[in-house]
């Protein structure tokens, strides 16, 4: 029987939640769902985001939760290399490794969570050792919002390193030295895979750095230079003109200036790489992210970096299920890998297998395991059958005191039995408070979309007067919503039809209405917009 894996790809802006199954066929996707976090992941939000974006997926694609392999984003964690001495034994070696962590980590050691893999020796008999570290409240915050919608983290593993491992899964990493970027939302992860040597940094250029620099270019926010990013954007060549639309070759040539300085932190990876452990000249460079969707990214890298360019799909070795929508997986092929490299590490075939699962669940699975719930059945089965044999071979007075001394026995399994009872009862009540937890998330989660929604569609142009029921009454001055308007380069031809295009445009929206737009105050200086929005979309899920 083929068994299933969950694994769940935790990024700053989306989750990506997929279930595996393995047999003697490999490994198939068998269905997945990605979900936009309802604001950037950071530090302390990890129970108000992730639990309803988890519960979302639950929703739409109908995966029972259960025990799930996890990556973090390279940003979060430490990753370390270092060369130790092998003699004076294990014990030596393992005091060599936590000083290194002391003197390489920027926190106290008791403050993190660390693994480490040996990757091989080098040229002077050493070892050369893959350390990495995380902050424990962080990875313990992520670990409580899983738990939160029903999912058990079993291995909480590296986004880039899992990304690896399915590359080495494939076979697509033995052609020699290569690199891998995955190119996020925040920050760009560098992995460098070379033989049993490993190299891994984040880089802070990445998607959001690209928004920014449109958005800056073109004058508009955030969200709509992210738009445009996601609809229009490519990698320019090079060239003095190379569109003939003006804002398309402007926006070709901002996104060239941004990849250019991602290319000059990757060369200078390479180069440190090579310089100071011995590496080797790469030979390809994958990538994969959501930024390396951008049209003609490959072609820039492979004239820059002076590379074969691939881009990573797990999918050319892992098979894909029949419910699995082929056009779907097309699309989201770029945000997958991680997914794919956790299923390879929790089926053991993982060429590099780092867990930093937290000291809370590593404590619970110590506590499962003492409860002895197969042995209390067992052992008075066995009191049981052994007070037959002894009641034949032996007289009524031997007999009785056997009896006796398995009485005992039995009771005492009684009472450890009465204890797992408790604790079953026990973990009944946690569950209960869990759901009742899991639904307030979800909640609060439809509170902030819902705002969300709104104060994107406004932009910094606009703000909130009142909000009753459906009925949202917002103002602006009369001078920045021209501006607004001239501004924009689509959409309606007044601020209102402007507003309205860009709500209709949310997932959450269901129905906009403009009711009226007022001038107010002296002048008639401030426009006011009523609106009804209908959030039809958000209740329906």
């Amino acid at each position: 029987m083929a068994k299933r894996y969950l694994t769940l790809d935790i990024g700053a802006s989306s989750v990506k939640l997929a279930e595996y199954e393995g047999g003697k066929g490999g490994l198939t996707l068998v269905n997945y769902g990605v979900a936009a976090l309802a604001a950037p992941l950071d530090a302390g939000n990890a129970g108000a985001l992730l639990s309803p974006a988890l519960l979302e997926i639950v929703r739409e694609k109908g995966i029972r939760p259960g025990p799930v392999a996890v990556s973090i984003s390279g940003q979060m964690v430490f990753p370390r290399f270092a060369s130790i001495a092998a003699a004076g034994g294990a014990e030596r070696f393992d005091q060599m490794v936590r000083f290194e962590i002391e003197q390489n980590i920027p926190f106290p050691i008791d403050e993190m969570i660390c693994d480490r893999q040996i990757l091989g020796d080098n040229e002077n008999g050493e070892k050369n050792v893959m350390i990495v570290a995380a902050k424990t409240d962080q990875v313990e915050d992520i670990a409580a919002a899983i738990r939160g919608a029903g999912f058990t983290p079993d291995i909480v593993d590296v986004a880039p390193i899992a990304v690896t491992n399915v590359l080495r899964y494939s076979g697509a990493a033995d052609v020699g030295c290569c690199v891998v970027l995955d190119i996020g939302s925040k920050t760009t992860s560098l992995v460098i895979a070379d033989g049993d040597k490993l190299y891994n940094r984040s880089i802070p250029v990445a998607g959001n750095t690209v928004t920014k620099e449109i958005a800056s270019a073109l004058g508009c926010t955030a969200e709509e230079a992210e738009a445009y990013k996601r609809e229009n954007a490519y990698v320019a060549l090079g060239g003095v003109v190379e569109d003939e639309d003006e804002t398309r070759d402007r926006v070709s040539k901002v996104c060239r200036a941004v990849m250019t300085r991602l290319h000059a932190e990757v060369s200078r990876s390479i180069n440190f790489y090579r310089s100071q452990q011995g590496g080797s000249v790469p030979v390809k460079l994958y990538i994969t992210g959501g930024t390396a969707i951008l049209p003609q990214l490959d072609r820039f890298f492979a004239e820059s970096l002076q590379l074969e360019v691939e881009y990573v799909n797990p999918f050319d070795v892992v098979g894909v299920g029949p419910k699995v929508d082929a056009a779907a997986l097309e699309a989201d092929v770029a945000v997958l890998p991680a997914t794919a490299g956790l299923a390879v590490h929790a089926a053991g075939l993982a060429a590099f297998s780092i867990n930093l699962l937290p000291p809370s669940l590593l404590k619970e699975r110590a506590d499962v395991a003492r409860i002895p719930f197969v042995a209390i059945g067992s052992a008075a089965l066995v009191a049981a059958l052994a007070l037959v044999m002894l009641s034949a071979r032996r007289g009524a007075a031997e007999a009785e005191a056997e009896s006796a001394a398995v009485s005992s026995e039995v009771s005492r399994l009684r009472s450890a039995e009465s204890k797992v009872k408790e604790a079953a009862a026990v973990e009944r009540r946690e569950t209960e408070r869990a759901d009742a937890f899991r639904r307030l998330f979800d909640r609060r989660a439809s509170a902030v979309r819902k705002i969300s929604a709104v104060r994107t569609a406004l932009g910094s142009e606009m703000w909130i007067e009142k909000w009753e029921g459906d009925r949202i009454t917002v103002r602006g001055w009369s001078d920045d919503l021209k501006t607004l308007v001239s501004r924009t380069k689509t959409g309606g031809s007044t601020a209102a039809q402007i507003i309205e295009a860009r709500l209709k445009g949310s997932p959450d929206v269901s129905s906009v209405k403009i009711e009226s737009m007022t001038d107010v105050g002296k002048d008639a200086a401030l426009k006011q917009i009523v609106i009804v929005v209908k959030f039809g979309k958000e209740e329906a899920r």
